[in-house]
């Protein structure tokens, strides 16, 4: 019988080549070259090819027969559509969690938003665990799995694509506001609040990514 992805050699090769994608070491538009990955991770290349066309099946990465798996590039049609979506699902989650959290939730919350604080505050580069981690505790306060699932493969998507952004660190410093403001109104049991403060957190960071995008085409040109 065939173990579960999660405890295969793929399963952990899945982790490992998700983090050098969402991290940029594999950049934008560029091969995974199957060799220098394989070697690197000390398996053989069968693992690893299942591994690819699990991240192909994700979006993470881009799989053409005979020609191998690159990583996808940003286009402005992709970050549009990829926020349409995500402001769907998550103005919804945002709702839920502010009617169905508990007062664990919220502590849990705040912790993710000190901790986010504390690494800007310490010039790290854009933390983009503990970003994700601040949206997996507000859906974990909405239980929604169905909804949960949806929004991790969309949030993968938009830090893939932000990935090959330069920081902005203005930026940066008003999503922590943002994620204070609907910490208030989760703990506040406001859900139309809620829903406000992710439509508008979602619509700047959609804008701030397009800009960078446009930046990041006219140093290329």
């Amino acid at each position: 019988m065939t173990p579960p992805l999660h405890l295969s050699l793929a399963g952990q090769a899945v982790d490992v080549l998700r983090e050098l994608v969402l991290t940029g070491e594999i950049p934008s538009g560029a091969r995974v070259n199957e060799v220098e990955v394989a070697a690197r991770l000390g398996i053989s290349r069968g693992p690893l090819r299942e591994a690819i066309r699990h991240l192909a099946s994700e979006g993470v990465l881009v799989l053409v027969p005979h020609r191998g798996a690159h990583v996808p590039t940003a286009t402005a049609a992709d970050v549009r559509a990829l926020f349409e979506l995500r402001a769907a699902l998550e103005c919804a989650a945002a709702e839920l969690a502010a009617t169905r959290r508990t007062e664990a939730d919220v502590a849990r919350l705040r912790a993710v938003c000190a901790e986010s604080r504390r690494s800007y505050q310490a010039g790290e580069r854009f933390p983009y665990q503990l970003d994700l981690a601040f949206h997996q505790a507000l859906l974990d306060a909405a239980r929604s799995p169905r909804i949960a699932e949806q929004v991790r493969l969309v949030q993968q998507r938009v830090v893939l694509l932000r990935s090959g952004l330069r920081d902005d660190p203005p930026h940066q410093r008003a999503s922590l506001d943002d994620h204070d403001a609907l910490v208030a109104a989760v703990a506040a049991a406001d859900p139309a609040r809620a829903s406000e403060v992710m439509r508008k957190h979602l619509a700047r960071v959609c804008s701030q990514m397009l800009t960078g995008l446009l930046g990041a085409e006219a140093d290329a040109g």
